[in-house]
């Protein structure tokens, strides 16, 4: 409801996506709960005792440490008293800009850039746009 109100038609451009080259495709994901809010461009890893998606970290040896696809929308996970899991899309193909993706702990771009191009993901650069 808190986007109820608002001007039809208006647009502010994030700069994520960064080309159309490679066809932009998204899936149903499953987030783990009480993460707080995940932001749109989030990359993220999937916990493989639970299939739950959460934010991507190289140190992490639960499956987390590979990424595997980028959050589509800002989502609230909830604060500790969620009872659920959150459903969620996330890309899974694409090109995106490199630096508006969010990684988890001290990860960067270049640490998974090559795990998400197995996965069709693709990485540039972007010239920023400004308001």
């Amino acid at each position: 409801m808190e986007n109820l109100y608002g001007k039809i038609g208006q647009t502010t451009p994030d700069n994520l996506i960064a080309g159309h080259e490679i066809p932009i495709l998204t899936t149903g994901i499953t987030l783990e709960k009480n993460q707080g809010t995940i932001l749109r461009g989030t990359v993220l890893g999937t916990v493989t005792a639970t299939g739950a998606a959460k934010l991507v970290d190289k140190s992490a040896s639960d499956g987390t440490e590979k990424a595997d696809c980028i959050l589509t929308d800002n989502i609230d996970t909830g604060d500790g008293s969620e009872a659920e899991n959150i459903t969620a899309e996330a890309y899974i193909t694409g090109v995106f800009n490199k630096n508006a993706l969010i990684f988890g702990e001290t990860d960067t771009a270049a640490d998974h850039e090559l795990r998400l191009r197995e996965l069709g993901i693709y990485l540039k650069e972007n010239i920023g746009w400004e308001e």
